[in-house]
């Protein structure tokens, strides 16, 4: 019960205090606003001789204007948001203008079961001169008596090869056509009655939702990545300032080493001993100090900026210790209605349910509407002001019933029912692991706190117990071997207090990202 209520107190203090701290720092602010001051600290540090310090507030805007990932999320958005502005342009005519060309290499030809002789003798022994006559007088004459119909026209008939042009037979068929053939026109189409149409739109915001939900994802796995590169600076610095520390130590007890063998009250051993210790601490300024450099590329490569930017960071490691007092229970229970991994699953569950629907509505029957307007010609020569164009226009509605495609529909739905219970695992999987790291995060929180508070007694006694050394060593009471086993002892104190600060701090961050509670553009 005690463990239980000590989980609850950090997880409740975690809460209000992420609450607090990011609603400071961006309450009022828009991302125009955002981007601006951090394009303006940008530009200051670019221009500036001394490091621009930036606070762990400032660090956050600047990744939200720089940080690569952040930009490729929204363009993410960007982009399902035109696909379903897309999917919906479907719900409109689609109107197209249409238009050809085809040049004839060799026309077709057209057979018939008669001769042209037969027909000659059947209207008198006259040949295809003879018909165009008796079809002109016909036209005279319905002129005459006041009947209007257009001019009778005779096709152009080409014979075959070894046919003559008239009373010949022409069973070996008859080439027709002509040599240039152009088409144009318009066409519009639009669906009526289609439900997996309609159902495929909803799908389309969804994948809007679930792009949303990633950018979010994308930001807060950038602000944990910022927190911990920053308390990695932090931390870093906290080791220099340390191992710097007892480089200076070791270079006051060889001053006074050499002080006491210069008046022959120690041996050479003594004084050997104390370069020793002076040569061992040196190496361990070089490596603090090289990782406070090498954190501070981490930090600008997450921001996204110039590894060359001169910038530094505000504040100590120990400012954040405040954070592992706070004494807040008001809540009991912690929820992952917020975590960005649940919500994506439940967005793509959603989808899977709406793809159900999706593949049954394909047996529901469809209707749409269709209208066509096209001018033909057709001419041997290529005098297009002579062509004669001829209209060709229809609107029309088609229906749509589908009966039988060999069970393809049938087993898309059984598929799509499968995916839906794949993610329903997942979910219920992914659950039971989020639940697991959250007590991971918070059993690491309550380890750190309970050694904070016992390497503070150390470094409290650890710093006397050197005092009382170093002043024993003066006078000659102590030897230089136990007032360095006091300094080292004093350097594990002051290491594992920082180090549980930044243990705490890193797994802090790690649960907030975890619970979905940081600040939310």
């Amino acid at each position: 019960m005690k463990k239980l209520a000590v989980i609850t107190m950090i997880a409740s203090g975690l809460f209000l205090t992420s609450v607090f701290s990011h609603a400071q720092y961006r309450d009022g602010l828009t991302e125009g606003e955002t981007e601006s001051q951090a394009q303006s600290l940008i530009e200051q540090a670019e221009s500036a001789e001394d490091p621009v310090v930036i606070t762990l507030e400032q660090a956050l805007e600047i990744a939200l204007s720089e940080n690569v990932s952040v930009k490729v999320a929204d363009l993410e958005i960007k982009r399902t948001e035109y696909a379903k502005k897309g999917a919906y342009a479907a719900l409109f005519p689609q109107i197209d203008l249409t238009g050809s060309y085809q040049r004839t290499i060799k026309k077709q030809v057209m057979y018939m079961d008669f001769d042209m002789s037969s027909m000659s003798s059947s209207m008198g022994g006259g040949t295809m001169d003879q018909v165009v006559q008796v079809l002109s007088r016909i036209s005279a004459l319905e002129q005459a008596v006041g009947i209007e119909s257009p001019a009778p026209s005779i096709p152009e008939v080409k014979p075959s090869e070894g046919t003559e042009a008239a009373g010949a037979d022409l069973s070996d068929g008859l080439e027709v056509g002509r040599l240039n053939t152009l088409n144009g026109g318009i066409t519009a189409a639009m669906p009526i009655v289609n439900a997996q149409l309609w159902k495929s739109l909803k799908l389309s915001a969804l994948d809007v939702e679930l792009a949303v939900e990633k950018a979010r994802a994308s930001r807060l796995d950038m602000v944990t990545q910022v927190k911990n590169a920053y308390f990695a600076i932090l931390f870093a610095k906290e080791a220099f300032n340390v191992y710097k520390e007892v480089y200076e130590n070791a270079v006051s007890n060889f001053n006074e080493t050499k002080k006491k063998y210069d008046a022959q009250k120690v041996s050479e051993f003594e004084l050997v001993r104390a370069k020793t210790t002076v040569a061992n601490a040196i190496p361990n300024v070089y490596n603090a100090e090289s990782s406070v450099i090498l954190a501070l590329w981490q930090l600008k490569a997450v921001l996204g900026v110039d590894l060359d930017l001169n910038i530094d960071v505000a504040g100590k490691l120990e400012d954040f210790s405040e954070q592992m007092f706070y004494d807040i229970h008001q809540h009991d229970s912690i929820s992952l209605d917020r975590n960005s991994t649940m919500k994506q699953l439940a967005i793509q569950a959603e989808q899977l349910a709406q793809n159900i629907q999706l593949q049954k509505f394909a047996n529901i029957p469809s209707l749409a509407v269709a209208f066509n307007f096209s001018m033909n010609t057709m001419a041997n020569d290529v005098q297009f002001s002579e062509f004669r164009w001829t209209p060709y226009s229809y609107v029309g509605i088609s229906l749509n019933i589908p009966i039988f495609a060999g069970g393809k529909r049938y087993q898309a739905i059984r598929q799509a029912k499968n995916q839906h219970q794949q993610v329903q695992l997942q979910v219920t999987n992914t659950e039971r692991q989020l639940k697991i790291a959250i007590r991971q995060h918070l059993n690491t929180m309550e380890m750190n706190m309970k050694s904070y508070y016992a390497a503070q007694e150390a470094v409290s006694s650890a710093q006397k117990a050197y005092q009382i050394a170093e002043a024993s060593y003066k006078v000659g009471r102590s030897t230089l071997i136990e007032l360095n086993d006091a300094q080292l002892a004093l350097t594990q104190s002051q290491l594992a207090e920082s180090q549980a600060v930044y243990n705490f701090v890193t797994a802090k961050a790690q649960l907030e990202q975890t619970l979905g509670q940081d600040f939310i553009n």
